[in-house]
């Protein structure tokens, strides 16, 4: 026998044979999870009764009595939901007023967007850093090009008809790429030994989280325009940005901060005694193994801005939501509220989902879920 042929018998002998995956039983299962004990037993069969009272009225409403083709509200039945009103008005749900002519340009920048994600997302990429600049840097100006126009060949697009679903993902959007960075440099901020960026950065992170997000969406839409020159005007959506980017940066900031609390100072102190700069120190050492432990209050955070995007409808911005509560008012399909929210919910929550889920899989990917 060789050397090489009897190092591996070797190693086998150490390691472990790996388990077989045993099949799924659910019988035994659901003993395991569901009637391993009384007061579980009891609640499981609490959770059966509630869920036959509830799912079987709202599948005859939503499915089996529910009406979807046609064009107008005589084409809806009695006794079932009218998926109808969603048909007609599902493009000014998704794209708001936006000219119907120019919508594919909203078509090709979701498009780049998921091109430019994708490498991105996907677990093994070679150069991920270049394409995470690609997408902060390069994304926001083809889409912004694409979306306002002004150019050669691309009319111009006011932001007064930008809306639906559409509006949602571009204030999300923009306001993550700025608030994360800006949360980055607060909690660093806050944690510098010089007293008066600590100072600047404790009073920013206070007032903005001792503030409503209401108030803050009122005094960017009602305020601004007072301080500014008489002829200066900001777009009603870039002061709305801006407001958001600066408000969740607040909240970003404590989530970092918690995370840079969690790291050993002997970190700091051995990358200090090999002769790094202080910014070295932080970007190469600290941050990465900082951020590691913060996902999940990233990806809350992420999840809590989408579904704040809603209350751009108060300064007269139409998302999703508002765009539904307009298409309630329209005479022509006075009646039909349950239908509208019922759908609305419906595509925040799969959207809400999917970035839970992506979430998810990256804290496996890191190690870090059980």
């Amino acid at each position: 026998m060789s050397g090489q042929a009897k190092l591996a018998d070797d190693l086998h002998a150490f390691i472990p044979a790996a388990r077989p995956r045993e099949p799924w039983r659910p019988v035994a299962w659901a003993r395991a999870n569901l009637f391993d004990s009384w007061f579980n037993t009891l609640l499981t069969l609490a959770v059966i009764g509630f869920l036959a009272l509830i799912v079987p009225p709202f599948l005859r409403w939503a499915v089996v009595n529910a009406s979807l083709w046609g064009d107008t509200r005589a084409a809806c039945g009695p006794g079932g939901a009218c998926w109808t009103f969603i048909r007609v008005r599902l493009t000014t749900f998704i794209y708001g007023h936006y000219p119907e002519a120019e919508r594919w340009r909203v078509d090709l920048a979701c498009a780049l967007l998921a091109a430019f994600c994708t490498p991105v997302l996907l677990p093994r990429v070679r150069r991920r850093a270049l394409w995470v600049i690609a997408l902060i840097v390069v994304f926001p100006i083809l889409a912004g090009i694409l979306l306002a126009g002004g150019v050669p060949g691309l009319p111009a697009v006011d932001t007064n008809a930008w809306g639906g679903l559409m509006l949602n993902v571009v204030i999300s959007f923009v306001t993550i790429a700025f608030c994360l960075p800006l949360g980055i440099l607060l909690a660093l901020g806050r944690r510098s030994k010089l007293l008066i960026i600590r100072m600047m950065a404790v009073c920013f992170i206070e007032l903005w989280r001792g503030v409503p997000l209401l108030t803050v969406l009122f005094m960017s839409a009602v305020l601004v325009p007072l301080f500014l020159p008489q002829g200066v005007s900001i777009d009603r959506l870039v002061r709305a940005l801006v407001a958001l980017v600066l408000f969740n940066a607040a909240y970003m900031a404590e989530v970092v901060r918690g995370g840079l609390q969690g790291i050993p100072k002997g970190q700091d102190e051995a990358a200090y005694s090999l002769g790094l700069p202080w910014w070295q120190v932080q970007a190469f050492v600290v941050l990465p193994q900082a951020l590691r432990i913060v996902v999940p209050g990233i990806v809350n955070t992420v999840v809590d801005l989408f579904k704040d995007t809603t209350l751009v409808t108060i300064v007269g911005l139409f998302d999703l939501l508002g765009a539904v509560s307009q298409g309630l008012k329209d005479p022509a399909w006075l009646g039909f509220a349950t239908e509208g929210y019922v759908f609305s919910a419906f595509m925040f929550f799969v959207c809400c989902f999917a970035m839970s889920s992506y979430g998810r899989a990256f804290e496996r990917r890191l190690g870090r879920a059980p």
